[in-house]
């Protein structure tokens, strides 16, 4: 599919940038980091562009790499200036309240964990897709899977965000 033109690279960009976006929240954990992960990765992939034979698989994979190399970062926490006055409630508060506590209880989870329940239940991956993409096992991919999945389960659960495999901490 890819090409040397930037014309098929903004082609794959407009075709793909919704479901790609969604998988970059949902590594990064909120909506600007998602779109700053996306937009990096993006940039990277558009330098390398022709040189690529499978664009989408290529994305994905970058996206997983970049958002653990972040996780890795030592982090700085954005606090908001002020209440935000202007926002109205919306008629769909409580689907917006699960998506932030989901979004709160994925970036619990290890880096691996999290980029494999990301593909496989936001972007419907297979498990031979996923170890393709994480250079790893199926089995690898199944474990990380079911531990991802019990250790999500028991945040989500208990609601706390501290929460480890040997309880809260």
């Amino acid at each position: 599919m890819a090409g040397g033109s930037g014309a098929s690279f903004e082609r794959f960009v407009a075709e793909r940038e919704a479901p790609l976006l969604r998988t970059a929240v949902f590594l990064a954990g909120d909506r600007g980091r998602g779109e700053d992960l996306l937009q990096d990765v993006l940039l990277a992939v558009f330098r390398r562009w022709g040189r690529i034979d499978d664009p989408e698989a290529y994305v994905r994979r970058a996206l997983v790499n970049a958002a653990t190399s972040r996780w890795r970062r030592p982090r700085v926490r954005e606090e908001p200036l002020g209440p935000a006055a202007d926002r109205g409630v919306s008629s769909d508060a409580d689907r917006l309240a699960e998506r932030a506590e989901l979004l709160a209880a994925l970036r619990v989870l290890p880096p691996r964990q999290r980029a494999v329940v990301v593909l496989r239940y936001f972007d419907d991956l297979s498990e031979a897709q996923i170890a393709t993409l994480l250079a790893c096992s199926p089995g690898s991919v199944k474990t990380h899977c079911a531990r991802g999945l019990k250790r999500l389960r028991a945040i989500l659960d208990t609601g706390d965000l501290t929460w480890s495999e040997g309880g809260a901490r």
